[in-house]
């Protein structure tokens, strides 16, 4: 047992920027409000009113003509329930918005939507009757930063399509915090071509694609990030859960800038939600990929500092990526298997790919494809024996337990060390913080909490 404590690596610094690799777990950046205009909306409120508290307007669309950069819109609790899209089909495969974002803030100076501190708005699409694909938000626009918001039940209404979506992201440099999205035909929420963005302390449940013309669970995941192009600023998902969805947890196929996955969770993902049925994928963090073919330009993605269990397949997957991701300090449990290094060469084989430092794959299966990996100083490098006695718990209940008041995930006991256990400062510095002489094993230091 440790007699004290220091750090010893540089501690993690808050920043502005969404892209930053150095955020402190739960910090959010631009989240103190800045000298602007305030508005209100309410489930019952009037677009012909003044948009103050006392008469507050009753749609974003309306908030959004006016809305300037620098300006906070107060969004109060209750549900704003929408029918039909902003647009109509123009056929069965076309794609309409509930809600369109495109009005960009600045840089320092973001268009704010916020809960009403306190207070929960509820966005319910489940009654949208539309006969193609809907995306509930479409963010278009850039600096915009959306917060305390609950996204539920966009539907698909044929069986022509892939998905629908919770929310859309193509703008850039836009922060989504504290954001619930679930129970929709197809992803939660999906950034497509934008880049620099946060997702921060947000979770994504629950959601199945039932009338996928791929077949049912095939494209309902947690979060996704594709085809953004090469050179945009990372992407990046911070303190985030993702549980119970049809497909995958985290979903980086064919994307061409970097993403970064810390402090963030993902489990039982691949059946259909609630149950033990097999559905659609079913891996925890799937970390690129281009649908087993070699792309030359393929970035290197980032997954620290989390957790997967009880994933269908995988909980940390490469996905026949053609580089090396970094995999620091994460804790893989009851996956099958809990580490799949599978990458693809120039050749189109199928070779080991992954930087691997501080990891820890206990019960399912450890790992596969991991020859031809940089892999060291993990828990099946270091033959130190695994048991239950190395954690203080290994329960797979209470991970969707309440955040923290501030957005943060909840402080468990669950796969964090004990207080004797043999993988305390068994790691290597990786240029992260750490307490001790060296780092710990696993996505949680032992900080005694």
């Amino acid at each position: 047992m440790r007699t004290a404590k220091f750090v010893t690596s540089v501690l993690l610094l808050s920043v502005v920027t969404a892209s930053s690799l150095t955020m402190a777990p739960g910090s959010a950046s631009a989240s103190d409000e800045a000298a602007g205009n305030t508005y209100y909306l309410a489930p019952n409120g009037n677009d012909g009113a003044a948009g103050t508290q006392n008469a507050p307007w009753a749609s974003i669309a309306r908030a959004q003509s006016v809305a300037k950069a620098g300006d906070t819109v107060y969004l109060r609790g209750g549900t704003y329930a929408y029918t039909r899209a902003n647009s109509a089909c123009s056929g069965q495969s076309a794609r309409v918005d509930a809600i369109t974002l495109n009005k960009s803030g600045s840089s320092g100076d973001p268009i704010r939507y916020w809960a009403q501190p306190g207070e929960k708005p509820v966005f319910d699409f489940s009654r949208m009757t539309d006969n193609c694909r809907i995306k509930g938000f479409n963010v278009t626009g850039s600096w915009i930063h959306l917060k305390g918001l609950e996204v539920k039940g966009v539907p698909q209404n044929n069986n022509r399509n892939a998905e629908s979506w919770g929310i859309w992201i193509s703008g850039s440099n836009n922060i989504f915090e504290q954001v619930d999205t679930h129970h929709h035909m197809g992803t939660g929420l999906f950034i497509n071509g934008g880049g620099g963005n946060l997702v921060l302390n947000s979770d994504s449940h629950d959601n199945y694609d039932l009338r996928s013309n791929d077949g049912p669970g095939e494209n309902a995941d947690g979060f996704g990030a594709h085809y953004t192009p090469a050179g945009r600023a990372a992407n990046v998902f911070r303190g985030c859960r993702a549980w119970w969805n049809a497909d995958d947890g985290f979903d980086l196929i064919s994307t061409y800038s970097p993403v970064i996955i810390e402090n963030s969770w993902a489990w039982r993902n691949g059946y259909v939600p609630g149950t033990t049925t097999a559905s659609g994928n079913g891996a925890g963090f799937k970390s690129g990929g281009y649908g087993g073919d070699y792309e030359a330009n393929a970035p290197k993605h980032t997954v620290r500092f989390s957790v997967a269990f009880l994933n269908k397949a995988a909980g940390f997957y490469a996905n026949h990526h053609p580089v090396a991701n970094d995999f620091f300090n994460n804790t893989g449990y009851g996956n099958n298997p809990n580490f799949n290094m599978r990458g693809v060469d120039s050749s189109g084989a199928a070779v080991g790919r992954g930087n691997l430092r501080n990891n820890i794959a206990y019960t399912g299966t450890p790992t596969s494809y991991m020859n031809g990996t940089n892999a060291a100083y993990n828990s099946w490098n270091l033959g130190v024996p695994l048991s239950n006695s190395q954690f203080r718990s290994v329960s797979t209940s209470g991970w969707d337990a309440p955040r923290q008041t501030d957005g943060s995930l909840p402080v468990l006991p669950h796969l964090r060390l004990a207080a004797n256990s043999a993988l305390i400062d068994k790691g290597t510095d990786v240029g992260l913080p750490f307490s001790g002489s060296a780092p710990d094993l696993g996505a949680f230091e032992n900080d005694g909490r």
